[in-house]
């Protein structure tokens, strides 16, 4: 994986990018959505999925300091082509999107009203990450009124690491993965 500008809460760790991606099941031709894009590690995972017929990406997030290390970090990837960033309030830039076939949701402000809008704007797959246990519930219950819930994970990685001249296993903090299908494909 490239060196990617860090920064606050990102980049996600590529072990749980990796089964995220799994889950969004990506497929050539897609539009995706990343939205609290941070790094854009995530964005820039997706759009080398299908590299031939290749994926739209939208990487969305409304911090200035975000938005300026991701379109440095697309740039280094040379992916400037397939990925757009845009600055702005989700739920003020998703209104503004026709539909998606994917997104992927890395921060939790205002999570349940950018859920609201994506489950009306997406017509396959949501992943969304959490970090915090209340988050994880609040973004499974509004999933489960929006009827789009699919499952959630917890995934703890731990990575070996040297102690006293051995190894042993360091623990990451772990992550919730939740899913959510709105079946409009």
């Amino acid at each position: 994986m490239q060196n990617i500008i860090p920064v606050s809460g990102g980049p996600t760790k590529p072990e749980v990018l990796a089964i995220a991606l799994s889950k969004l099941d990506l497929r050539p031709g897609d539009t995706f959505l990343d939205i609290g894009c941070g790094t854009a590690s995530v964005s820039i995972a997706a759009a080398k999925q299908c590299p031939g017929a290749g994926i739209s990406v939208m990487a969305i997030d409304d911090r200035p300091e975000a938005v300026s290390a991701a379109k440095e970090n697309i740039s280094n990837s040379g992916l400037e082509d397939r990925i757009t960033v845009i600055q702005g309030e989700a739920t003020d830039v998703l209104n503004d999107i026709e539909k998606a076939d994917c997104a992927f949701i890395g921060g939790s402000r205002n999570i349940e009203a950018v859920l609201d809008v994506v489950a009306t704007k997406v017509r396959r797959t949501i992943v969304v990450n959490a970090v915090r246990i209340e988050t994880a519930a609040r973004i499974i219950t509004r999933m489960k009124t929006l009827g789009i819930f699919h499952e959630a994970l917890h995934v703890q990685v731990s990575k070996s690491s040297e102690l006293a001249g051995e190894t042993y296993f360091k623990p990451e903090n772990p992550v919730y993965i939740i899913v959510g299908n709105t079946s409009q494909s």
